[in-house]
């Protein structure tokens, strides 16, 4: 889009916000790739200025969701008033009136993703007292109501599997072990707890991002997909503390099913990993990185089966 068309929508979308401001500038937000996001600043008319962001969801989620804006407005309005470090929502629009498709204006957040940590322990650790926070929140709460039932944790059986990271072989034993014999109680999901979606700033957690694909279901969710992403970033010792931290704070979670949602996890790059544009060897690490995870969940999971659970086995891999 060019600059002086988009700056003239900016400008549309300020007056919404508060009639006397001007914008000043606007710049690209890198990292987005289910949604478009640009940081923009105004000026006040008291002379002071602010940073927002404009956030734009892509048309694979307004397809699978036409209210994924309002929903995600609303969600964090709810988990905002709950307590929880997120970008504070300022602005809806769904009009089309300004912009082709729905956005959300939100409090722009001072911070940076510690894809490089110097203190990785307590990086997990934070990580684990976040996700426990958002599996705390009270669903009880109506303006949580609309928001969708996980279930079982994966979609339907495409029509081309992908051989490359195992989905026939992980589908089948998903398949095979649902119903669960150790559900948990449902909790609010987040739907994409990563490092990438967690803002950092003098060495503590400021905000968490990328809210559209929350839903209420197992805690273990949740888990299961941080653990692989915290395996791909940091590796499989960082993988184990989290899961342990984790579970120091959430003692009630059954721990016992987290082979089931590792897998759940794992199929969520399948058919995608070959077009996230990352040179050749680093996905030929990460495919390597999946495998292991992979085989350990299968195997932890035959294991679980034949053992129904028992007191004595570990819930998750020893060091």
């Amino acid at each position: 889009m060019p600059e002086a068309v988009r700056d003239v929508q900016i400008q549309a979308l300020v007056r919404r916000l508060e009639p006397q401001a001007r914008l000043v500038r606007a710049w690209d937000l890198e990292g987005g790739v289910s949604a478009q996001m640009m940081a923009f600043e105004i000026a006040l008319p008291d002379g002071r200025t602010q940073k927002l962001v404009l956030r734009q969801h892509g048309e694979a989620d307004r397809t699978a969701n036409p209210r994924v804006a309002a929903d995600e407005f609303r969600l964090l309005q709810a988990v905002q008033a709950a307590g929880l470090s997120v970008p504070a929502p300022c602005y809806l629009d769904t009009s089309g009136e300004i912009l082709s498709t729905p956005c959300l204006v939100l409090e722009y957040v001072e911070g940076e993703a510690a894809l490089a940590p110097s203190d990785l322990d307590q990086v997990t650790h934070q990580l684990a007292g976040y996700l426990a926070q958002v599996h705390r929140v009270d669903l009880s709460n109506p303006a949580l109501a609309f928001l969708p039932s996980h279930g079982r944790g994966y979609g339907p059986r495409p029509a081309e599997l992908d051989a490359s990271l195992q989905e026939g072989r992980i589908r089948e034993a998903l398949d095979a072990a649902w119903p669960l014999a150790h559900a948990n109680e449902p909790v609010l999901l987040h739907g994409d707890f990563w490092p990438g979606n967690v803002l950092w700033q003098d060495g503590r957690i400021v905000a968490v991002v990328d809210w559209e694909d929350a839903s209420i279901g197992d805690p273990l969710a949740d888990v299961g997909n941080a653990r692989l992403e915290l395996l791909w970033a940091f590796g499989r010792e960082a993988m184990q503390q989290f899961t342990e931290a984790y579970h120091s704070r959430m003692p009630g979670v059954d721990l016992a099913e987290l082979p089931y949602w590792d897998l759940c996890a794992a199929l969520r790059p399948a058919g995608k990993l070959a077009g996230w544009g990352l040179d050749p060897a680093t996905e030929d690490a990460m495919r390597d990185v999946h495998r292991w995870f992979v085989d350990q969940a299968l195997d932890r999971l035959v294991d679980s089966s034949m053992m129904q659970g028992s007191a004595g086995d570990p819930p998750f891999p020893r060091r």
